[in-house]
């Protein structure tokens, strides 16, 4: 019985491998956030409440997360219909396209803000077509979020296109031999095969435009309660040497942060097992 029970595991080496895993992540992860807390926490608690319910940091906290939700939900749609794209159809170019899509991760994030800043000025090579309908995009909260969609899109397409390529076809064949029409083999079919991989790619993008920096600062404008994401207040903080109001700014992001991407990553379970 006892040698039943030490059997020799599949895979050789798990505890000498889960020790240094976990020992990586204590250096690399743990570690500087126990530190951020604890830097956070040298005021007393009526000064931490103070700092980060300030007007300016409130502000920044809605445009911060707002324009990173938006971004990350206008991403999931059109980063839908780019997968779908290139998944479904053969076209000249098709290479082309499908390595555009990996521009955002190779291309510098300050490089993206300035020549977006650059296209979206008002005498633009695009902007100059917005001024006249009264579009202003290049410093102000539509910058913002153009600069999120730019830096998210790539989360999820690539997400959500290898499950489009692991479909299928026979299924919806056999739903089109039956009368089915093409919404109602997307609605019924397509649409919860991919939803998991949606909502994965919706909170990878997300998570990345909540932190974005580089690419925002040069096309936000930067004014306090209008265009100031909270990344930027909380450099604005270290610059000043006011290191426990950064650090205190830098933890509720985290704390929000997590529980958004917690009760995202519930859902997406939720959505695994109903149609699992």
């Amino acid at each position: 019985m006892m040698s039943r029970l030490r059997q020799p595991s599949v895979l050789p080496g798990f505890g000498l491998t889960l020790g240094f895993t976990l020992g990586y992540l204590c250096l690399i992860v743990l570690i500087p956030l126990a530190m951020a807390f604890s830097k956070a926490f040298e005021v007393s608690w009526s000064e931490f409440w103070g700092i980060v319910t300030a007007p300016r940091v409130l502000a920044s906290y809605r445009l911060t997360f707002g324009a990173s939700f938006l971004a990350a939900a206008v991403n999931t749609g059109f980063g839908l219909v780019v997968a779908w794209v290139l998944v479904r159809y053969r076209f000249p170019g098709k290479r082309l396209v499908d390595a555009l899509v990996d521009l955002p991760f190779a291309l510098p994030t300050a490089v993206a803000g300035i020549t977006l800043t650059t296209l979206y000025s008002s005498n633009g090579l695009i902007g100059q077509f917005l001024k006249p309908l009264g579009l202003k995009v290049a410093f102000t909260p539509l910058g913002i979020i153009v600069a999120l969609i730019f830096i998210s899109l790539p989360f999820v397409v690539r997400t959500v296109q290898p499950v489009l390529e692991d479909l299928e076809h026979e299924v919806e064949e056999a739903a089109t031999s039956l009368g089915a029409g093409r919404w109602q083999i997307f609605y019924r079919i397509i649409f919860p095969a991919i939803r998991p991989a949606l909502l994965t790619g919706f909170t990878l993008a997300f998570a990345r435009a909540i932190g974005e920096y580089g690419s925002v600062i040069f096309i936000a404008g930067n004014l306090p309660m209008v265009s100031e994401i909270t990344p930027l207040l909380i450099v604005s903080k270290l610059e000043q040497y006011d290191y426990q109001g950064a650090a205190a700014v830098s933890v509720v992001m985290l704390i929000i942060s997590f529980i958004l991407l917690l009760l995202i990553n519930l859902l997406q379970r939720w959505s695994r097992l109903r149609h699992g």
